[in-house]
Parts: structure tokens; C-alpha cells; sequence
């Protein structure tokens, strides 16, 4: 009776106030903690049954289509040793889920949800260049439209495997590819295909940051199916990232200070080839050359599989500068005057002083050695240089004509000449030592004018393999200059 009589009063209870029925409803499925209740509804709907490990087909012989995208937003770095490169991209693939469908009338005209990735399936589509994890940011969620269409976008670190090919530093162009394949699923499962035209992915530059290093001069796409056993074959699509190297910070830093050295060389051969300043200035360019390689060698890429044209480039001018040094010290050494010093032989001096000089039309290589005699002569009278010269040979010479003299002054007396004393002992000493004086100024005339003829040559040489070096140097220079500029604006 009290169970009866406890209910009647709970009815009439219910009757009188309908609201405490809907706040115990209220209270139990506590539904005001949701800010949209059709989200939570149509998520409800959409994972009830739902199995993210089965791909999403009713009719198991349909593949399923992705499509997907990339666009390179920024290009980190190109480590040349280890041919690694790491690229920032945005990635974006879309594909149809059939179990994902609803009608938006049920659901306050909802067309597209967000949902967590882990409660959707997802495609194994990977990168096959992969060597390492970057730092991605985390995405959670994918975004579904009301006929399935599932939208997976999210920004990815990429580091991968690119083989850099660096012979045309600083003015290189690489082209890495990445291949977006499945790694388990053949074509019969997942095909993959472009979500733009290959134009547009192409060109699209919107969201690159241009201002490092590294410039995008295309992205480029091909697709393409392959096998490994001739059974499974696997769709894949390549993107071919085509990036070029500003070269303006290398120019100026590098091949700048080299052009300025060399032409600092070429200069140097201005100087006399008879002077010792053109070896030590050429040292010093030598020394200053070794130094500057051992500051920029940390900036020059490194590579096991090849070197880099500049680094050759560096390398020869450094053999140029060795050559250079050793002209002059051959140079200097020519014609260097020596008082031992042999006659130029006949052969040279008619190649040397004769062809080459008149090849190279070099005409007044007579006035470089003039200072060689402009030192004067003691003067002599016209007695003493006569004397001397008939005492200048031998010392039985002079005794004889010694002998001549007295016997002419002995003649002298016998024709009524007056007579004088004989010539006292200390003359006799005085024209030995004129004769000496004589033979030695000779001695030095001699050596002078071998000294004069090997300078000449010395000159003619020193003309000729200048020209030689500055030809060598110059179609060196403008070779490498034109494939510079071709690699450049290629």
C-alpha cells in the first residue's frame, strides 16, 4: 500500500511540474557540457562501427584513389659531404573513405567534421629518400567532407637522400627528387595521383621563402609504377625539386681576392728582371695566396666522389703563381753579371736576340742595359795608352818593346840628337803597372759586354714567357668564365 500510495504521489508530482522530468534528463546525460551537440552526434554516428584497419571500400576490387600535393616552403640545408638535404614542405593528400558518409539534413547542415587521424584510416603512403626524422610538427586531424572525402594536410621536415652533384660550385643547380609511394599496398589496392596539374605544381613559388641561400627554379612531377619481383607493382609519384645557389656571397668571397692576387702577379713582371724585388714580391704573393686557400677551405664544399671546379680553379692559380717564381729566379739568375761568366752561345744568340726578339718586336732591348757602361774610363794620354798598348800581352812583350825604345834612343845619339840619361829603373815599373791597369780595365770591358749580351737575352726570355703566362692565364680565366656564365643563366 505504501508503494502504490508512494507512486500516485510521484504522478501527480510529474503533473503538476512536467520541468523536474526533463532536469532529471538533464542531469543524467549531463549534455550541456558540449558546445555543438550535432558535432558530438554526427562523431558518434560516423565512429559507431567504424574499423580504421580495413581500407575504406565496400567493394574489395576498387582501389582506392589518393591524391596528393606538395609545395616547398623552405629549403634548410644541402650538406654536400654526407648528400643529405633537408627541405620544409607542405604536404597534402586527399582520398575518398566510404564508410565516412552522411546526409547534412540529418545534422543541421553539417558538411565537413574534423577527426582525430588515429580514428581514421590512413594511407601508408612514405617518402622513399627518407635517411631521417625531422623535427614535424604534430597535426592530429584530418578534416572529412559529407561524401567521404577525407583531407589529410599537414607541414613535414624533410631529410633525404640527394645525390649533389657540385663540380659547377658556386653556380651549381641540384635536382633532388622525392617519391611518395605505398609502402605495402600494390596499384590494385592504392593508386596515387596529382591533386593539381604538373603546370601548376610547377610553377607555384606562393609559399617558398626566397631569401636564403638556396633558390626554387621548378618543382616537376611524374608518375610511375614499378616492381621488384615482376608480380606487384606499386604506383609512386615524383616530385622533382629543382633548386639553384646564389653565388654572389661565394663570388665576392672567393674568387674576388683570387682575381685580385693574380693580377697583382701579372703586374709584377713590370718590375726590372734584373732586380731582386720581383722575387720577394712574388713571394709574398705566393705566401699570401697560401694563406688565403687555408681561410677559404672550410668554405668549399667537401665530397668523396668528386671535387669542385673551383677548387681546381684555386689550385692552378696556385701552380701559376710557382711557375711565376720560378721565371724570375731563372730570369734573375741569367742575368746576373758574373765576372767568370761564359759568352752567350751562338745558337741562343741568334734565336734569342735575333728571332724572338724580332717576333716579339722588341726593339730597344739595347737601352736596358745601358747602365751596364755607363761607368767611365780613367783617362790616359796618347803616349801611355800607346805604350800600353804594345806592353798588354805578355811581360816578354814589354821587355822587348822595352829593348826597341833604348835602342832607338841609342840610335838617337848616333844621328846628333842630344844625349840623355837612360830611363831610370822606376819606369820600367810605372808601364808594368800601366800595362796591368790596362789588362784588367780590358778584363772588365769583356766581362761587361758578356754581361750586356746575357741581360739582353735575359730580357727577350723574360718578354716571351710573360706573354706566354699572361696568354695561359687569360684563356684559363675566360674558359672558366664562360662555363660559369652558362651554368649561371643556363
Amino acid at each position: 500500500m505504501r508503494i502504490s500510495a508512494l507512486g500516485t504521489a510521484l504522478l501527480a508530482l510529474l503533473s503538476i511540474n512536467p520541468t523536474f522530468c526533463s532536469g532529471m534528463k538533464r542531469i543524467g546525460n549531463n549534455p550541456g557540457r558540449f558546445a555543438n551537440a550535432t558535432l558530438v552526434r554526427l562523431s558518434e554516428y560516423l565512429s559507431t562501427g567504424y574499423k580504421k584497419g580495413v581500407r575504406p571500400v565496400r567493394d574489395w576490387r576498387q582501389y582506392t584513389l589518393v591524391a596528393i600535393d606538395l609545395m616547398v616552403y623552405s629549403i634548410l640545408s644541402v650538406d654536400e659531404k654526407n648528400q643529405v638535404l633537408t627541405t620544409y614542405v607542405w604536404y597534402r593528400q586527399q582520398w575518398t573513405d566510404e564508410f565516412l558518409v552522411w546526409s547534412p539534413e540529418d545534422f543541421d547542415e553539417v558538411e565537413k567534421v574534423s577527426i582525430p587521424t588515429a580514428n581514421v584510416w590512413v594511407p601508408d603512403i612514405v617518402i622513399n629518400e627518407f635517411v631521417d626524422v625531422g623535427k614535424s610538427p604534430d597535426i592530429p586531424y584530418v578534416y572529412v567532407s559529407h561524401d567521404g572525402l577525407v583531407r589529410n594536410y599537414k607541414p613535414i621536415q624533410v631529410v633525404t637522400a640527394c645525390t649533389l652533384n657540385i663540380y659547377n660550385f658556386p653556380f651549381d643547380v641540384q635536382n633532388c627528387s622525392l617519391t611518395f609511394q605505398s609502402w605495402l599496398h600494390t596499384i590494385n589496392d592504392i593508386n596515387i595521383t596529382l591533386m593539381r596539374s604538373p603546370e601548376e605544381v610547377m610553377e607555384d613559388k606562393s609559399v617558398f621563402m626566397n631569401q636564403g641561400e638556396w633558390e626554387l627554379l621548378h618543382v616537376l612531377t611524374m608518375s610511375n609504377s614499378f616492381t621488384v619481383d615482376n608480380v606487384s607493382y606499386y604506383a609512386e609519384m615524383k616530385f622533382n625539386v629543382v633548386i639553384r645557389r646564389r653565388p654572389l656571397f661565394y663570388t665576392v668571397n672567393l674568387l674576388l681576392p683570387s682575381i685580385f692576387l693574380m693580377v697583382m702577379d701579372v703586374v709584377g713582371f713590370y718590375l726590372p728582371p734584373d732586380s731582386g724585388e720581383r722575387v720577394s714580391f712574388k713571394i709574398t704573393l705566393l705566401l699570401g695566396y697560401s694563406v688565403f686557400l687555408i681561410i677559404v677551405s672550410d668554405t668549399l664544399p667537401a665530397t668523396a666522389i668528386g671535387t669542385p671546379l673551383i677548387g681546381v680553379y684555386f689550385v692552378v692559380c696556385m701552380a701559376l703563381l710557382v711557375i711565376s717564381l720560378t721565371e724570375t729566379v731563372l730570369i734573375v739568375r741569367l742575368v746576373h753579371q758574373q765576372d767568370l761568366q761564359p759568352r752567350v752561345p751562338v745558337w741562343l744568340r741568334h734565336l734569342v736576340l735575333e728571332r724572338a726578339a724580332t717576333l716579339l718586336c722588341v726593339r730597344d732591348k739595347h737601352k736596358l742595359c745601358s747602365s751596364l757602361l755607363s761607368a767611365p774610363l780613367p783617362p790616359y794620354t796618347e803616349n801611355n795608352l800607346h805604350t800600353a798598348s804594345h806592353c798588354s800581352h805578355h811581360h816578354h812583350h814589354h821587355h822587348h818593346s822595352c829593348n826597341m825604345a833604348r835602342d832607338a834612343h841609342a840610335r838617337g845619339l848616333g844621328m846628333g840628337l842630344p844625349v840623355r840619361d837612360p830611363a831610370p829603373p822606376i819606369m820600367d815599373s810605372i808601364l808594368q803597372e800601366v800595362a796591368g791597369i790596362r789588362g784588367h780595365l780590358e778584363r772588365q770591358d769583356e766581362s761587361r759586354e758578356v754581361a750586356k749580351e746575357w741581360l739582353q737575352v735575359g730580357y727577350v726570355l723574360d718578354v716571351l714567357l710573360f706573354r706566354i703566362y699572361l696568354l695561359a692565364l687569360l684563356t684559363y680565366s675566360i674558359t672558366l668564365g664562360t662555363l660559369w656564365s652558362v651554368w649561371q643563366y643556363a
